[in-house]
Order: C-alpha cells, then sequence, then structure tokens
C-alpha cells in the first residue's frame, strides 16, 4: 500500500493545478488519470492556442443553481493571478475579442507551465491509470486500488471533468463518486455547443453552410448574446450560439437578431427613395450576405418584391423576421463537440471556500466536474484555476502547512 497526503483524480486543467499548489506546500501528491497523456483539452482549447483566461472574469458569468457558489474562489485567485504566472514563464499571449486571452504559441506551452509547476511540487503523475475500486475506511483513509498498486489517502480531490469531449477520455466517474459518498448531482448536459435543426428549414440553411452574420440571440429566459453565428451542414453555431446553448432548454425558441446594428426600417426608407425600383433582396445583400438572403426568400422571411412595391404590412413583417427571427433547434450536437458539461455535483454539498464535502470529510470536488459552468472565452479555464487554488490552500492549512 502506498501512502500519499493527497490523491487528485484527473490530469487537467484543474486537477494539475491544485496538485501542484498543494504538492509546493510539501504534501506528498499523487494524480492519476486514465489517458495516455495530461492535459488533453487544454491542448485542443482555442484552435490549439488555449484560452487560458479572460479579462473580464465576474461571478455573473457563470450558470449553477447556487450562482453566489463561485464568488469565494474567483475573488480570491483571479484572472490577474493566472496572467502573471503566464508571464512568470514566459509565455506571450494576446487578447482576441471580449477579454479572450490565447497563447501566442501553443497551448502547449500552458501545459508545459502546469507540469514544470509540479515539478516544483514533487507531484507524482501516473496515466493509463484506472481506478478499480475505490473506498474510504472506518478511519477516514481513502483507499483506491489501481491497475496495478494500491494507494491510500486522507484527502481526495476529485478533478475528473465533465461530460464533453468523451474522444478525449471523458467519463461520468467523478458523478459517480460523488454519488458514492452521498452527495447530489445536478442534471448535466452539453453546453456551449451549436445546434442542430429540424428539416424542412435544415435543407435550406446548410445550402449556406460557412456563412456567418454578427447577431444578437436572446434565449426564452432573457438571456442575450451579440456575437457571431455561423451556419453549419447540421444547423448553427458560432460563439453567439454556442453562449446562449447554455441557457437553451429542448422545445424552447432562440430568438435571433440579423440586423443588430442597423435600423431596418430606415434603411428601407433610404434604399426606397434612392433605388425604388431595386429589388428587396437586392436591397438586403448590402447588409447581409447575399447567400443568406437568398435562403430567407426560400423560407418566405423576405418577399420578392420590389422596394416601391413593398408594402407597409409587408415591411413590418420583414422588420419582424431579420430582428426577432424564432428557431426551435431540434437538439444540439451533444457532449462529442460541447466544450463544457451544464450541471454537476451540486454545490450544496460542498464548502465554497475550500471545496471539501460538507458530511465527508477528506474529498474535495473541483473544476468541471462541479455545478458551475461558465461562459465561452476562458471563463471555465479560469473557474479550473481558481477552484483548485481554494482547495490547494485547504489542503496546505489542513495539513498545518
Amino acid at each position: 500500500m502506498e501512502k500519499f497526503d493527497v490523491v487528485v483524480i484527473g490530469a487537467g486543467a484543474a486537477g494539475l493545478f491544485c496538485a501542484a499548489q498543494a504538492g509546493q506546500q510539501g504534501l506528498k501528491v499523487l494524480v492519476v488519470d486514465n489517458g495516455k497523456k495530461v492535459g488533453r483539452k487544454i491542448l485542443m482549447s482555442g484552435g490549439g492556442r488555449c484560452n487560458f483566461t479572460n479579462l473580464y472574469i465576474e461571478p455573473a458569468a457563470y450558470i449553477s443553481a447556487n450562482p453566489h457558489f463561485c464568488k469565494s474562489a474567483l475573488a480570491r485567485y483571479t484572472q490577474w493571478d493566472f496572467i502573471d504566472l503566464v508571464g512568470k514563464y514566459n509565455i506571450n499571449w494576446h487578447e482576441k475579442t471580449l477579454g479572450q486571452l490565447f497563447c501566442d504559441d501553443s497551448a502547449q506551452q500552458i501545459v508545459d507551465l502546469l507540469m514544470a509547476e509540479c515539478e516544483l511540487g514533487k507531484v507524482t503523475i501516473r496515466l493509463r491509470s484506472e481506478i478499480l475500486d475505490l473506498q474510504r475506511s472506518e478511519s477516514g483513509e481513502y483507499l483506491l486500488k489501481l491497475n496495478g498498486v494500491n494507494v491510500s489517502t486522507r484527502k481526495l480531490v476529485v478533478a475528473s471533468g465533465g461530460l464533453s469531449m468523451p474522444g478525449l477520455g471523458a467519463t461520468p466517474f467523478g458523478y459517480k463518486v460523488a454519488e458514492q459518498f452521498g452527495l447530489s448531482v445536478k442534471p448535466v448536459s452539453a453546453a456551449l455547443v451549436p445546434f442542430t435543426l429540424h428539416k424542412p428549414i435544415l435543407d435550406t440553411l446548410q445550402q449556406i453552410s460557412g456563412v456567418a452574420v454578427p447577431i444578437t440571440v436572446d434565449a426564452a429566459d432573457g438571456t442575450r448574446f451579440k456575437e457571431s453565428m455561423l451556419f453549419t451542414h447540421r444547423g448553427l453555431s458560432g460563439p453567439a450560439v454556442l453562449q446562449i446553448s447554455s441557457y437553451w432548454r429542448p422545445g424552447q425558441a432562440v430568438t435571433i437578431n440579423l440586423v443588430p446594428d442597423t435600423d431596418v426600417n430606415h434603411f428601407i426608407e433610404a434604399q426606397r427613395s434612392e433605388h425604388p425600383n431595386l429589388s428587396l433582396k437586392n436591397s438586403l445583400a448590402r447588409i447581409l450576405p447575399k447567400r443568406l438572403v437568398d435562403s430567407l426568400v426560400e423560407l418566405s422571411l423576405v418577399p420578392e418584391v420590389t422596394l416601391k412595391q413593398l408594402n407597409s404590412r409587408q415591411q413590418q413583417q420583414l422588420v419582424e423576421h431579420l430582428t426577432g427571427w424564432d428557431i426551435y433547434p431540434n437538439g444540439t450536437e451533444g457532449y462529442r463537440t460541447a466544450e463544457v458539461t451544464l450541471g454537476g455535483v451540486d454545490t450544496q454539498h460542498l464548502s465554497s471556500q475550500t471545496f471539501e464535502a460538507r458530511d465527508v470529510p477528506g474529498l474535495y470536488f473541483i473544476g468541471e466536474v462541479v455545478d458551475v459552468t461558465g461562459w465561452l472565452g476562458g471563463y471555465n479555464f479560469q473557474w479550473a484555476w481558481s477552484s483548485a487554488w481554494a482547495c490547494a490552500q485547504a489542503l496546505g492549512n489542513a495539513a498545518g502547512r
């Protein structure tokens, strides 16, 4: 039986960062993961450049049954703290839109940073390690039967992630551990994920696959995002759609404004006075991609008339269609392409200060496995860093370090 002060399950962003911080406080730490390499989701995130945090982190950008739960950790280890750490490793970065920070070079730099931090903490990492059995003894020790070795620890940290991207090794293991020890799990679903569409609208819109347009999109609960939308051969994607997917529920519509920066009535009146014989669709092609306008005609959302033929009722309907187009997705692309998992271990069972289970001493949950889901744009990575850091401080304090 090998003994460790802390065992961390999961070699992703939260697990590695927590292990490193705990190890640097003098704790003997083991990380176990079922995969062949560490940080698999990190490496493919942000198009391979890792959107590692956001300049505008705030609790309002997180979804949870308890919206207050994330506040403590985010305040104690902020985006500026992680940016300082990135600077310490001379990793150059740039801001894209809306405060999103990416590595100039490669996501591998963030993985290398985490591995270097783990080395500083003398952390042991065991990959291709399956947990065949997990029990808690009467004395409070966690006993793990791994393939080939048995391990015991007083402190067990579950950082096993959610169900998104099963191709990268995602499993429901963390939820099963929670339920094994009496913690409830909030219903989970794919989030930050493209929508699929019903026929016949799909047949029309898949003809413009690859066309992108800036929009605002509203969910039924009133949540709104203003970013770009991309038409795909399966349905709708792009940042605006990924964002709103976290707030959408099956059977609901999403309401799209295709011209958020245009006063359509004013535009049409100006066009009509200058080019009365111009077709409406050619006029609209000045503010929208022509292929999209053709599809809107096919869907009977834009009438085939000239500007002078357009009557006031048609004009009113046109404005409604362009600024409030209700689309009913038939679902999402699911966990296969989802960036994160909505729901997870119920926060009512956890301390927001330490991430320890209130009724199960020595058991901690951090990162995506917890019912805290951030917006697109670095928010989920910051949750990983913040929850991991807060947990590691608690581990050090509990050990008297």
